[in-house]
């Protein structure tokens, strides 16, 4: 079962904004060294709404390559065409990797039953393990628990949620309607801890592009029993939280892993690079918690 420290992986860039496979061989790596238990390509964080459909391909060809089987590769497959999710999953699993996320449908607000149906075809079309992307503040759809709890029931590969509700609520009914199996991963890094007191079994984490350690020993310590280890990690990575969304996700992570040596300080339009205040402020909380000189 996927659990613990997930990295929803920044996709680096040149200053051209080609894609820098060097340094995400080199982010892959770190991660995995310092804890991170998955990885998670190509998502909102991966730019993926800005990837061609060729360099989407790639970019899970390279986690999958780069992971080598050590951590499980979670491949963003969304899409508000229900065919190109089709084929972004079948990707992934041709590919090798070990589950696919799917983002719900944004922009043609889909109903619920038009929710359903767009999950079955994808699960009955690509035979590999997928978690359902809810994330409402992007996507303006919100999911139902009712809806989750009926996908989950009709098609056994359709395992589990990343919750970027930040609902604190959402797990208990989740679990209460879809059962205990049923993987729910926090999207949502400020509630990352409140989200396993819920009844969550993780998180894909944007912080945990550039404080893996410190993502992955949060989620250890709560599994452990060692709650006050947990809480005074979590009380030390709030600042870089807040740093992490203080503009457009996923401007100021990519600038903060430009600062650790991962690629450049380039996202691609409509995004921009953050504003010089935004920089001084995501270096000052990296620096309080230790993570830079």
């Amino acid at each position: 079962m996927l659990h613990g420290s997930l990295t929803a992986l920044i996709t680096p860039m040149r200053e051209d904004a080609s894609i820098d496979e060097d340094a995400y061989a080199r982010l892959i790596d770190w991660q995995i060294e310092e804890g991170t238990q998955g990885i998670v390509p190509v998502g909102t964080t991966g730019e993926s709404p800005t990837l061609s459909h060729d360099e989407h391909k790639r970019v899970v060809e390279l986690a999958v390559k780069f992971a080598r089987g050590r951590v499980p590769v979670v491949a963003g497959a969304g899409s508000n065409s229900t065919v190109e999710a089709i084929g972004l999953a079948q990707h992934a699993r041709a590919t090798g990797a070990d589950a696919v996320l799917v983002v719900t449908p944004y922009y043609n607000k889909p109903t619920q039953e038009g929710l359903f149906r767009h999950y079955m075809a994808i699960a009955q079309a690509a035979d590999i393990p997928l978690i359902i992307y809810n994330i409402p503040g992007r996507s303006v759809i919100d999911m139902s628990v009712e809806t989750m709890a009926r996908l989950a029931q009709a098609h056994k590969n359709i395992i589990g949620v990343k919750d970027a509700t930040a609902n604190l609520t959402r797990p208990l009914h989740t679990t209460r309607a879809c059962g205990a199996d049923f993987v729910q991963l926090s999207g949502e890094d400020h509630t990352a801890l409140s989200y396993l007191a819920a009844g969550g079994h993780g998180c894909i984490s944007v912080t945990s592009n550039i404080a893996p350690r410190l993502c992955a020993q949060m989620q250890a310590a709560w599994a452990a029993g060692d709650l006050r280890t947990a809480m005074a990690i979590q009380a030390r990575l709030l600042p870089l939280h807040d740093a992490m969304f203080c503009e457009s996700n996923p401007g100021p992570v990519k600038y903060a892993a430009s600062l650790l040596g991962f690629g450049t300080n380039t996202v691609r339009l409509p995004l921009a690079a953050v504003s010089e205040a935004t920089g001084a402020r995501i270096r000052s909380a990296m620096v309080e918690a230790g993570l830079l000189n």
